[in-house]
C-alpha cells in the first residue's frame, strides 16, 4: 500500500507546475517546500542532491511572449513564415525594397516635363527617335529611350577679335584692318544641333571668321570703318547662314555686331592724322561748295529780277528808261563827293557830306586830348 502511495504522489510531482522532476519548486520566498511521500529531503527521485532552479523575473514573461507575438504577426504579414536565419532581414523585404526602386525608377525615367523654350530630343538604344514638345511627355524608360532636354530660345554670343589684339583682315584696296566682332544665334534644330555636328560652337566660331574674311576682302578700308558696317554685317550674317545650312547644323544666325574697325596698332596713330586731314580736306570742299551755291542762287534771284524788269520795259520803254536811270544815278552819287556850282537864282548848296567828314576827323583829335 505505501508502495502504491509514494508511485501516486511521484506522479501528481511530475504533472504539478510547481514541481520539477526532481520534486517541489521552493516558495517566492526562497523556503524549500516540505518533502513529500516521494521527496527525501531535496534528493531526486533517484538518489542525489536535488538541482537548485533559478528563478525568473516577474517582468520577464510577459514581455518577451508580447515580443515574440509582435514579430510573429509581422511576419505572417509579410509574408513569411518565421523560418529565416537569426541576424539576417527577411527575404520579402529585400524584394519589397526592390519593386519600390524599380517603380520610382520607371516613374521618373517615362514622364518628363519640358519648358515652353526647351525642347526634348528623345533617342531609343542611343539611336535618334523623336522629338518631343512643350509639356509632359511620355517615354520608354531608361535605358531604353533617354530625353536631352535643349533650349531653343536663347540667343548665345560668340566674341571674335578683341579691342586691341591681332586679328588683322587684309581689304579690297590692299589694307590691314583690325576687327571685333560678335555673332548671335540660336539652336533652330535641336536633333541636327546634337548629332550632325562633332563640336557646333567651334565650327560656328570657324564658319564667322570665314565668312568676315570673305566679304572685308571685297570692300576698301574706308568702307570698313565708315558707313558700310551695316552693310557688310548683313551680308557676313547671310554667308554664314547659307554655309550652316550646308552643313545641316540647325543652327539661326540672328546677326553680327561689329564692335571695333581699326588699323593695326604700328600705323594708327599715322592713320588718325591722315583721317584727320581727309577731314579737314572735306570741311574746305564744303564751305567751297556752300559759298558757290550761295551766289549761284544770289545770281538766280538777280536773273529773275531782270527778267521781270525787262517785261515791265516792254510795256512802257520810255518810263522804265527814266527810272533806271534814277536809280542808277541814285546809287553812284551816293558814293562820291558832290560840288554843286551856284547859278544865278538858285539857293546856294549847304555841303552836309564835307561838314559830318570834318565831325568825325574832329572827334577822335577831342579824344585824345581828353
Amino acid at each position: 500500500m505505501s508502495i502504491l502511495t509514494g508511485w501516486g504522489s511521484r506522479a501528481r510531482a511530475l504533472f504539478a507546475d510547481t514541481k520539477g522532476p526532481w520534486g517541489p519548486s521552493s516558495s517566492d520566498g526562497g523556503e524549500e517546500s516540505p518533502s513529500g511521500d516521494g521527496g527525501n529531503d531535496g534528493k531526486g527521485p533517484w538518489g542525489g542532491e536535488q538541482p537548485r532552479r533559478l528563478r525568473r523575473p516577474s517582468f520577464g514573461s510577459s514581455n518577451v511572449s508580447a515580443l515574440d507575438d509582435l514579430l510573429r504577426r509581422s511576419r505572417a504579414r509579410f509574408g513569411g513564415g518565421g523560418g529565416g536565419l537569426p541576424g539576417r532581414p527577411d527575404r520579402s523585404l529585400i524584394l519589397w525594397g526592390v519593386l519600390g526602386f524599380v517603380l520610382i525608377w520607371l516613374v521618373w525615367t517615362s514622364f518628363h516635363s519640358i519648358s515652353p523654350g526647351q525642347r526634348g530630343v528623345v533617342t531609343q538604344f542611343g539611336r535618334y527617335s523623336s522629338t518631343l514638345g512643350p509639356g509632359v511627355s511620355l517615354t520608354f524608360p531608361s535605358p531604353i529611350d533617354r530625353v536631352t532636354k535643349i533650349d531653343v530660345e536663347n540667343i548665345r554670343t560668340i566674341d571674335l577679335g578683341s579691342a586691341g589684339g591681332d586679328d588683322l583682315m587684309l581689304t579690297g584696296d590692299q589694307n590691314l584692318i583690325d576687327l571685333a566682332y560678335s555673332v548671335r544665334w540660336n539652336i533652330r534644330t535641336p536633333e541636327l544641333y546634337l548629332f550632325q555636328l562633332a563640336q557646333p560652337d567651334e565650327t560656328i566660331r570657324e564658319v564667322a571668321e570665314s565668312a568676315m574674311r570673305a566679304v572685308v576682302s571685297q570692300v576698301t578700308l574706308n568702307d570698313a570703318m565708315g558707313d558700310r558696317r551695316a552693310e557688310i554685317e548683313a551680308q557676313v550674317a547671310t554667308n554664314m547662314q547659307r554655309i550652316l545650312d550646308s552643313y545641316r547644323a540647325g543652327v539661326q544666325v540672328q546677326g553680327i555686331a561689329i564692335k571695333q574697325a581699326d588699323p593695326p596698332d604700328a600705323v594708327n596713330d599715322a592713320f588718325k592724322q591722315v583721317t584727320a586731314a581727309q577731314q579737314d580736306a572735306q570741311t574746305y570742299i564744303n564751305n567751297a561748295n556752300a559759298y558757290s551755291l550761295q551766289l549761284r542762287q544770289k545770281a538766280q534771284g538777280e536773273a529773275t529780277a531782270f527778267d521781270k524788269v525787262y517785261e515791265q520795259y516792254r510795256l512802257a520803254p520810255e518810263v522804265t528808261r527814266r527810272r533806271m536811270y534814277y536809280e542808277t544815278m541814285e546809287q553812284v552819287l551816293s558814293k562820291v563827293d558832290k560840288t554843286i556850282v551856284e547859278a544865278p537864282g538858285v539857293t546856294p548848296y549847304l555841303p552836309l557830306p564835307e561838314v559830318k567828314k570834318q565831325q568825325q576827323q574832329q572827334q577822335p583829335q577831342q579824344e585824345r586830348q581828353q
